[in-house]
């Protein structure tokens, strides 16, 4: 007995026992014609193996996903024969099979069988593993098939079809959009002598794969079909057309006396080019407290690496060729710049969004958040708070367990003046997150508008540390609380860089060199924030003149909790020679 991955295929004649009782024997030499001059030959082209003839159909075997869809595909393509064509549903789906004896068995075979039952005459329904690894490879319009009900199997099936007609001609099918990149952590390698040491290896690959499986911005590849390509030297497209994965992690661990050294890179799964990579160095002091601690740090990295690619590749196109996720990722990416021009772009782009598929959580998420934005720029209007509150609940309404989505929601009360509420919020938002360092600093920023100072230095600090290479955000909030934790010095080194990304970061430069006694340079950078403040009111049309300059803080100021710690940017500021 043998257990191996495979795509299964099984095809099924329609109508076959109507036909059997209108003309047994012309219905069954036909069957038997077409089979052995088109079906079986058409398999064995595809790369395929014939396991059985089922009578009014076959069963059959194919390494590839991709191939098995191809033999699908050309079954269903073929021309019509005669007035009465015989026509065929056709299942297939990847999974764990067992080879015994030239037959196949197990639950992979059973779900294409059912998923064959279920598929429209002349059409065919696959498993979701089928189409990710298949939906790029072949000129085929999908539709969502939705989640199905499959007998003897627990969990709903999400299944896609082509072809065919359905039971219900006068539904459109909805377009389908790629929401989440796929994954895939293959085993990584063991370069030691100790092969012992396979068991360290394994476990990091399997914690990332955990860890990375609890962000609901991604899909990964399951553990039992990435692990088949342990040692078998697999050329980088033939994982891709078997896994279906958008990204490649891979590996190595090597030991050398009391130390290990893990290596991880992660690898666009289409062109083959390294993204990111990265070495993590540990004493082998506790095996298990190491592979905790690399694999945390890898995993808190990897997600906002793969997103950030994601997100380029949707801003490369035109905004009229997008659909709605990939609107969502462009906002995103303007949202993240923090400055009034981006963010007046990012609402343009998430309204689209929205309009286009109001069912996308992160895209009312990001819209609130550029209300939030214009509240610490001065740049809103009476009616952002109302705004900000509104639409992050209508996020939440819709997916209540993401992370971000409550932090969003967290930032709304705190708009609102709903400090208890916020409070309790984001209490909740740190209780959820696991290692995401973007979530988690922002948890951080909340607390400092709460006044809690020294908790939301702690909470950032510890962002900071799972992922080393943060964005420029994450900066631009530990500059704000080392301000208001007296540490200007540290407050300057964070925001005098990437970090400086609006007017307000300019404001806490020069508050902090006032604070310092460094006179000079505070009156110099107040020139820059003057002119800086220009730039946003000009970008929004709004009238510039000495209040509208001065006046930075007309919503941000509303977001403190404890006026007092407003005052500390104020006097600041009042220092470096701003009047009002």
């Amino acid at each position: 007995m043998e257990r191996k991955l495979a795509a299964i295929l099984v095809a099924d004649m329609v109508g076959y026992t109507a036909r059997m009782e209108r003309d047994e024997a012309s219905t069954f030499e036909g069957l038997s014609v077409y089979m052995t001059e088109f079906a079986i030959p058409l398999v064995e082209r595809n790369h395929g193996k014939v396991i059985k003839l089922l009578g009014d159909g076959l069963l059959a075997r194919f390494e590839s996903a991709t191939d098995a869809v191809t033999c699908a595909f050309e079954w269903q393509k073929k021309p019509s024969d005669g007035s009465d064509p015989m026509r065929f549903r056709i299942g297939v789906n990847l999974g764990d099979i067992i080879l015994r004896d030239g037959d196949v068995f197990g639950a992979g075979v059973n779900l294409a069988s059912r998923l064959e039952k279920l598929a429209p005459p002349g059409g065919v329904l696959v498993s979701d593993a089928v189409y990710r690894a298949a939906r790029n490879r072949l000129p085929v319009s999908w539709e969502d098939a939705g989640t199905l009900s499959v007998k003897n199997v627990t969990d709903p099936v999400q299944a896609w079809r082509f072809g065919g007609v359905t039971t219900n001609n006068s539904q459109q099918p909805k377009p389908v959009e790629k929401f989440k990149p796929i994954i895939a952590v293959l085993p990584f390698h063991n370069m030691s002598d100790d092969p012992e040491q396979l068991f360290f290896t394994d476990g990091i690959a399997e914690d990332i794969i955990t860890g990375l499986s609890r962000f609901r911005t991604l899909q990964l590849v399951s553990r039992n079909a990435s692990f088949r390509f342990r040692d078998q030297n697999a050329d980088p497209a033939e994982i891709v057309a078997t896994l279906g994965a958008d990204y490649l992690i891979e590996g190595s661990v090597r030991k050398a006396g009391s130390r290990v050294r893990v290596s991880v890179q992660l690898v666009d799964a289409n062109s083959g080019s390294q993204l990111w990579s990265d070495r993590y160095d540990r004493e082998l002091e506790d095996v298990l407290e190491v592979q905790d601690d690399v694999t945390r740090s890898i995993v808190a990295v990897l997600p906002g690496r793969v997103q950030h690619d994601v997100a380029d590749r949707s801003a490369q196109k035109p905004d009229d060729e997008m659909r709605a996720h990939e609107l969502m990722l462009k906002g995103k990416a303007l949202r993240d710049g923090l400055n009034a021009r981006d963010t007046a772009k990012a609402r343009a782009l998430l309204e689209r969004a929205i309009a286009l598929d109001p069912s996308i959580a992160r895209s009312f998420m990001y819209l609130s958040d550029t209300y939030v934005i214009d509240l610490w720029l001065g740049l809103a209007d009476s009616e952002a708070t109302g705004h900000v509150l509104h639409i992050a609940r209508k996020g939440a309404a819709l997916d209540n367990r993401d992370v971000y989505i409550q932090d969003q929601l967290g930032f709304a009360y705190l708009c609102a003046g709903l400090w208890h509420e916020a409070e309790a919020q984001f209490e909740k938002t740190l209780s959820l997150i696991e290692n995401e360092a973007e979530s988690m600093a922002w948890c951080g920023y909340a607390f400092l508008l709460l006044g809690q100072h020294q908790k939301a230095r702690d909470i950032v600090s510890e962002a900071m540390k799972l992922d080393p290479l943060h964005p420029p955000a994450i900066a631009w909030i530990m500059g704000q609380i080392e301000f208001f934790c007296g540490n200007f010095e540290a407050a300057l080194g964070l925001l005098m860089g990437e970090a400086r990304l609006n007017s307000l970061a300019t404001a806490f430069v020069a508050a902090s060199y006032a604070k310092l006694g460094r006179q000079t340079e505070a009156e110099g950078t107040l020139v820059e924030f003057i002119a800086e403040r220009r730039d946003e009111l000009l970008s929004r049309n709004i009238k510039v003149d000495e209040e509208t300059v001065s006046n930075l803080a007309r919503g941000y100021q509303t977001m403190w909790r404890r006026p007092d710690d407003f005052e500390h940017l104020a006097a600041g500021l009042h220092k470096a020679g701003l009047s009002n």
